[in-house]
């Protein structure tokens, strides 16, 4: 972590912040067996670890490795979680040991040298997260690029083809860039899931890029862009005058708005004003009833920054793989179904605010008041069908996915909807996640499950 820990969590008998972190740093040491071992075994002394941090490092270590706040809850600590979020990686991404390896550097060195940073390096503030410091943050990068890169380059021989020497030696850097920058979001989500899945997801889109394309990509993304810069400053500067954006928000979804237009064109670009369109307009109705009951949208319905990106993140990235791989009719189906899940979410939160009278929660289906963090109505769900029908079918009418896949995108986005409202009502509320990373969730889920939907149906 790239913060100091509050005088609450040193205190306590024999517990050592700095101890803690060495042998967080430490046990990256182990990744580099991933190049001798197959993932299933891996996987098999990644529980090993886990049994052994719950079970014989509290009898062997007593609290020194403890914080006080964790002694109540040994099985959800970072302890613990540290070893679970290697073992995820290992199930999910089998034969790509190097991307494992990779992020587990990032998670060891990055975080763990960001803390110690962070602990005795005086340095200035991250404006957007007190707790965070730049200095933690400048070192997790550093230690967790470069540990990244040699774990990434250790593991390549085993992987079969061998990936390009760029993508082991100069991509773990961006991942640990993208991981320290979600480490600074404000938010109580434990690091060692947030920065391994980060890091890992980063290193595995980029492991789809293909070489041969990014040449022929990179002069048609230079003739596109001069027109992309102009239309969307103009389409930014227009929200912010109309006050539908903040000036933050206005910048990233600008830069969200470019980058779609130069890697899906123009028709990609037309089904994210489409969605946008959707979203303001919906914020807008029935907004009288909304702030009566304190449930309206902040800055009066304005996207911000971190909105911009929660509902459009996975659809740039979509994007650009579309440009950048072979895989292009999986990946502009991603494309849209992640867009029509952050339009159609939208238009579902916002209509049955204004006009549910009974909400409930996701999946116990109480009734609970609305606004409830995960709360469902009728009225929204409804709103929310329609919204992802209405833009699924202007993403096929331009082309950028066949009618036939429509269903497998609409699926995709009611399925991301209700597993975000499950995710909300146990984790909003406590502070764990925020609205923000509920929304990218959802846009993440809807984009897998439509291309697993689409495969399995090929």
């Amino acid at each position: 972590m790239s913060r100091k820990p509050v005088l609450s969590e040193v205190e306590g008998a024999g517990f050592s912040e700095d101890g803690r972190q060495l042998v967080h740093i430490a046990m990256g040491g182990f990744a580099l067996l991933l190049r001798y071992l197959s993932w299933w075994e891996g996987a098999v002394l990644a529980g090993v670890a886990i049994a052994f941090n719950l079970y014989a490092l509290p009898r062997i270590a007593g609290d020194r490795l403890y914080r006080p706040a964790e002694s109540a809850r040994k099985y959800y600590s970072g302890v613990t979680l540290y070893p679970v979020s290697i073992l995820l990686l290992l199930v999910a991404l089998p034969d790509r040991r190097d991307i494992v390896a990779a992020a587990w550097g990032v998670l060891a060195f990055g975080d763990g040298m960001a803390t110690l940073a962070g602990r005795h390096l005086e340095s200035p503030r991250i404006p957007w997260n007190r707790e965070k410091s730049l200095a933690g943050t400048l070192a997790f990068v550093l230690a967790g690029g470069a540990a990244a890169s040699f774990l990434c380059w250790w593991c390549r021989p085993v992987i079969v083809p061998p990936p390009y020497p760029w993508f082991s030696l100069a991509m773990p850097f961006v991942a640990a860039l993208a991981a320290a920058a979600v480490e600074t979001i404000p938010i109580r989500l434990d690091d060692n899931i947030s920065v391994t899945v980060t890091a890992g997801a980063v290193l595995w889109c980029a492991s789809l890029v293909s070489e041969d394309l990014i040449a022929a990509a990179a002069v048609s993304a230079t003739a596109a862009l001069p027109a992309a810069i102009a239309v969307n400053i103009l389409v930014a500067a227009a929200g912010y005058f109309a006050r539908t954006v903040t000036a933050p928000g206005a910048i990233v979804g600008a830069g969200l708005g470019i980058t779609i237009l130069v890697a899906a064109g123009w028709a990609g670009w037309a089904l994210l004003i489409a969605t946008f369109a959707l979203a303001v307009v919906t914020s807008r109705l029935g907004l009288r009833r909304k702030t009566l009951l304190g449930i309206a949208e902040e800055r009066g319905g304005r996207r911000g920054a971190g909105n911009a990106f929660a509902n459009t993140g996975v659809a740039a990235i979509a994007a650009v793989l579309a440009m950048l791989t072979y895989a292009t009719g999986p990946a502009l189906a991603a494309f849209v179904a992640a867009l029509v899940a952050g339009g159609s979410d939208t238009a579902a939160s916002e209509i049955g605010k204004a006009w549910g009278r009974r909400t409930y929660l996701v999946p116990t289906f109480r009734q609970v008041p609305p606004g409830t963090p995960g709360a469902v109505s009728l009225p929204g769900t409804a709103a929310g069908l329609v919204g992802a029908f209405g833009l699924g079918t202007i993403g096929a009418a331009f082309g950028l996915i066949p009618y036939g896949a429509l269903p497998a995108v609409i699926a995709g986005a009611t399925i991301g909807a209700f597993a975000e409202s499950a995710l909300a009502s146990a984790l909003e509320g406590p502070g764990v996640v925020n609205n923000d990373v509920l929304n990218f969730l959802n846009t993440a889920i809807a984009a897998a499950t439509t291309v697993v939907l689409l495969k399995g149906a090929a």
